[in-house]
């Protein structure tokens, strides 16, 4: 049995999304900027799911500009506002969670003038509001703040958030790419300025994600050329892509979204019971992504309990996956609180809805097993 539980570093393609894909490599291969037949063919096909993206989320189609995937429509949010505002308004507000495509953007932004404020969290990776409400200055123009963590699974109250911003007066950006489809997003109910989504992780293709803009925001583009996207993001569109990225959007059910939270529960549940010294990570229940489950074995390195569970054909991460060539520790363990010790012990598993009960009771055969063996062999454990 082959068990994958790093989905939140990618998924599997949907057979569904895969057959509406294939035309558009081999039949309907236009260009959409192109003036005949081919072109007006691929540009129907774009607009068609550009309308389901927007409606998913409750915006306009002209709110939607695609994008090659999360970390660009992330810069671009960010560097295209800062462009935008500076030098009159610098100040940019986010938090110590974010995913590091945020981050790394906002150390590059303080290079070229910005001022850049991070929140702390709470224990289980909350934003306290009253300090998100101190934070804001006369210099404020953004406040991005991820709406499901990648790591821990915390689900931020945006909709409160997205009050404190308009009600300050700056623009509200979220990095929904976890919790888009697992979690309600409705942009006019959350005050919600600009949101970045993608698709690989909701069983679309890689390489293609999508930046929603509210009407009548000013940004300056990052790409140019050919002027796409309403002049916004040159670059040929990925038909294929967008048009699985849209298909993939449709096709979470709550069924199947119940589902996973269920099994979630078994696997943190079974893991607390059957394995002493452990810790979940994060918050529980509705607060939490449904897919999301991280842990720390306490003194035994998490790299190595990945290892031996690869070597029993299961699938897992120590963190994030765009992270997982590093040797430092997670930005956001450490931002709860948590230990080098817990940090570097800390296992991510991530479900999808394609993940089984007997797969979950496989992985909770294997790893105390495992989690024994390591803490006997452990140069940790004293």
């Amino acid at each position: 049995m082959k068990v994958y539980l790093d989905n939140a570093a990618t998924t599997k393609v949907d057979d569904k999304v895969l057959k509406a894909m294939l035309p558009y490599f081999t039949e309907e291969y236009g260009n959409a900027s192109s003036m005949h037949m081919k072109g007006s063919e691929a540009k129907n096909s774009l607009e068609k799911s550009r309308k389901i993206i927007a409606n998913s989320i409750n915006a306009k189609s002209s709110e939607i500009y695609f994008t090659s995937g999360g970390t660009e429509s992330n810069n671009w949010a960010l560097k295209g506002l800062f462009w935008q505002n500076f030098p009159k308004k610098n100040h940019i507000i986010t938090t110590k969670i974010e995913h590091d495509c945020i981050l790394k953007t906002c150390e590059w932004l303080e290079k070229e003038g910005a001022k850049v404020t991070y929140l702390d969290v709470n224990s289980e990776g909350f934003v306290d509001l009253e300090e998100l409400k101190k934070a804001i200055t006369e210099k404020t123009f953004l406040v991005s703040i991820i709406h499901g963590n990648n790591e821990i699974g915390t689900i931020e109250d945006i909709e409160s958030i997205g009050k404190i911003c308009q009600e300050k007066k700056v623009l509200l950006h979220t990095d929904a790419c976890q919790s888009y489809t697992k979690v309600p997003i409705d942009v006019k109910k959350q005050n919600l300025d600009l949101v970045t989504i993608n698709s690989h992780k909701i069983h679309g293709p890689k390489g293609v994600g999508a930046l929603y803009i509210k009407e009548g925001i000013k940004i300056t583009p990052l790409m140019h050329g050919g002027g796409h996207e309403k002049l916004m993001r040159s670059g040929t569109e990925n038909i294929p892509g967008i048009l699985g990225f849209a298909k993939a959007s449709e096709q979470l059910s709550k069924k199947e979204l119940n589902k996973m939270k269920i099994i979630r529960d078994k696997l943190i549940e079974g893991i607390l019971e059957k394995i002493p010294n452990t810790k979940l990570n994060g918050p529980t229940g509705e607060k939490r992504l449904a897919n999301n489950i991280n842990i720390s074995f306490m003194n035994i390195e998490g790299e190595s309990i990945g290892g031996y569970l690869e070597n029993e054909n299961i699938f897992v991460s120590t963190g994030s996956a765009c992270m997982s060539n590093t040797l430092s520790g997670s930005h956001v363990l450490k931002a709860l609180g948590l230990s080098d010790l817990e940090q570097n012990s800390s296992i991510r598993f991530s479900i999808s809805k394609y993940t089984t009960e007997k797969e979950i009771d496989y992985v909770l055969k294997k790893l105390p097993k495992i989690i024994e063996k390591l803490r006997r062999l452990s140069p940790l454990i004293k």
